[in-house]
């Protein structure tokens, strides 16, 4: 016991100051425990094989395969359409959503599900994501106790209450305190959140897109304009009307009846009508539309790809020594008609050349900046004319497969509620998803964030190490015996106190197996009523927000740039708001 109540404290200290990476700590309480001797080899390693572990391998591939379809996407905009930039809407709006599902299935797989849309909104609205995926996280967790099946321990609870000949709850018995968490929850981001949530981390969260378009200076704002009738552009193409040169404008798109052309070829025509896409400075693109009498448009449903950075943006490419365009221009090289993208920029011999360089002698060492959609982007690396910085991931999205991906998920949750564990149901939906060929084996395999995996895998022998030992069982019954002739509200505090603690070293569920039995023994020692009593200990094995070691935590926080002491700081307030709602619910109208 005293061996393992040092590593746990060792624990605590490295986690809460940042010592090591999260997955070096666990890995050091792994081979501890080991070397020790309080567990065998077979018993440190047994988190690899648990059901957590599998569970959360299976749901970053499902998360990977609805991100590739793009199944999220109407969420993202249903939100971006109610919200707008506005970043508290925001906030509730996702917090709300993501906690009502968590009512119904299991709160990583809510977590999972929304994350790729919460990624989509902050990359299109400038929303730190530091912003959003901590209170995703939170909403997951906090919508686990709206129903008696939201979470591992309140579906135990019933077993324990008919193992002790109790009456069970309904399915709705615990909503009044759910709804209370939750709002608690939307309330502490909304108000406190710029307090809360790190600052530092956003920096971390800024994406390559971003710090490209800072290190050169680019102009990100898309423009949309169309032509009317009897225009003097009608006939004419964009190099007759100076559009690089004169105005230093960029067209990244220019619409045919129902068709666009993507980075059009100088020679192509201007026509009543046509919609554009113009890149530039926004004087610029004024002075443009000024001059010619065009119509710009707040609508964007012709080029709306442009305005998704999961779609389009920029890209740096660097012309390699046997590349075909060293030595030629690109107007030789015919670049717009070879990929549809758009040079935006060209460092060439020690200086940056924006405008019209269509004639400029390209050399090998050159780099461009170009502007299209991702898909077009990823081309330019066939033929070997053109070495990539930072290639982007193939992002194209296959929206054939939305509805396949959408049933392997719901495939997955349907074999939970038929009583499978989640890892095989889980597991089940991520190997549909790839059968059906929704995402490949490579990008299933590159899915996974092993970090995340190493951490929860080393942090499980822990948790199995304080019930083997019989620390856990130690600790809670001196706990129970202290508070015995305690006054009932001092008593549900110190349950709920203990059952968090309890949770921020091992699973919620394990807790909820180690101080059941005690809980319904103090109860009838102190003749009160059993059932609240064992409703506050799986309530509060939910109230894991300080460390980073609940599943939805584990998985969110790379997502975020977060660091432990960030869960410290936000997760310590929402621990104490969880902690007195619950205790002083339970009492005023549970406890008879």
């Amino acid at each position: 016991m005293t061996i393992v109540f040092v590593i746990l404290a060792a624990a605590v200290i490295m986690l809460v100051t940042d010592l090591l990476r999260i997955d070096m700590i666990a890995l050091l309480i792994l081979l501890a425990l080991a070397w020790s001797g309080a567990l065998t080899p077979a018993e440190a390693l047994s988190g690899f094989s648990s059901n957590t572990v599998m569970a959360m391998i299976a749901l970053m591939i499902m998360g990977r395969g609805i991100t590739q379809t793009g199944m999220m996407e109407r969420f993202s905009d249903a939100v971006i359409r109610l919200a707008g930039t506005s970043r508290n809407k925001t906030i509730g709006m996702v917090f709300l959503a993501a906690g009502s599902l968590s009512a119904f299935i299991q709160n990583v797989g809510a977590a999972v599900l929304f994350l790729p849309a919460v990624l989509d909104i902050s990359r299109r609205e400038k929303i730190s994501q530091t912003d959003l995926i901590m209170p995703l996280g939170f909403a997951a967790i906090l919508g686990g106790t709206l129903t008696m099946t939201g979470s591992g321990p309140l579906i135990l609870t019933n077993d324990f209450l008919r193992n002790a000949g109790l009456a069970p709850f309904g399915l709705f018995a615990v909503t009044p305190i759910g709804l209370v968490l939750l709002s608690s929850g939307v309330f502490m981001f909304l108000s406190l959140g710029r307090f809360l949530l790190p600052r530092s981390a956003a920096a971390a969260s800024r994406s390559p897109q971003q710090e490209l378009i800072e290190a050169w200076s680019l102009p990100f704002a898309v423009h949309h304009a169309v032509i009317p009738a009897e225009n003097a552009l009608i006939g004419k193409n964009p190099e007759q009307i100076g559009i690089w040169s004169r105005y230093r404008l960029n067209i990244l798109g220019m619409s045919r009846e129902k068709t666009i052309a993507y980075a059009p070829w100088r020679e192509s025509r201007f026509e009543a009508g046509q919609a554009l896409a113009l890149l530039g400075e926004d004087d610029s693109v004024k002075r443009f539309v000024e001059d010619f009498g065009l119509h710009l448009e707040k609508e964007k449903s012709c080029f709306q790809c442009f305005d998704d950075p999961g779609q389009a943006g920029f890209a740096e490419a660097i012309i390699p020594p046997r590349s075909a365009l060293a030595g030629t221009t690109i107007r030789q090289y015919n670049l717009r008609r070879r990929f549809e993208v758009e040079p935006v920029a060209l460092f060439h011999g020690n200086e940056l050349i924006r405008g019209d360089f269509s004639d400029v002698r390209i050399s090998s060492g050159d780099t461009f900046i170009v502007h299209g959609l991702w898909e077009k982007i990823n081309d330019m690396k066939i033929g070997g004319d053109f070495v990539l910085v930072n290639p982007p991931k193939n992002q194209k999205k296959d929206r054939s497969k939305v509805g396949v991906a959408a049933l392997s998920f719901a495939f997955a949750i349907v074999l939970t509620f038929l009583g499978l564990p989640i890892s095989i149901s889980f597991l089940s939906g991520a190997v549909a998803m790839i059968l059906a060929r929704v995402l490949s084996f490579e990008d299933a395999y590159s899915a996974v964030d092993w970090r995340v995996v190493f951490f929860i895998a080393g942090m499980i022998p822990l948790g199995a190490a304080l019930q083997k030992t019989g620390a856990a069982a130690l600790l809670a019954e001196t706990v129970m015996t202290g508070f015995s002739g305690a006054p009932t509200l001092v008593l549900l505090a110190a349950v709920s106190a203990l059952s968090t603690l309890f949770s921020l070293f091992m699973s919620n569920i394990a807790a909820m197996v180690i101080l059941a039995p005690l809980a319904i023994g103090m109860a009838n020692i102190g003749g009160l009523d059993p059932r609240p009593l064992l409703l506050l200990v799986a309530l509060s094995t939910s109230n894991s927000f300080i460390l980073p070691t609940h599943q939805v935590n584990a998985l969110l926080r790379s997502f975020g740039g977060y660091r432990s002491r960030d869960y410290l700081k936000a997760g310590s307030a929402m621990t104490i708001a969880f902690h007195l709602i619950v205790v002083a619910m339970i009492s005023l109208f549970y406890l008879k």
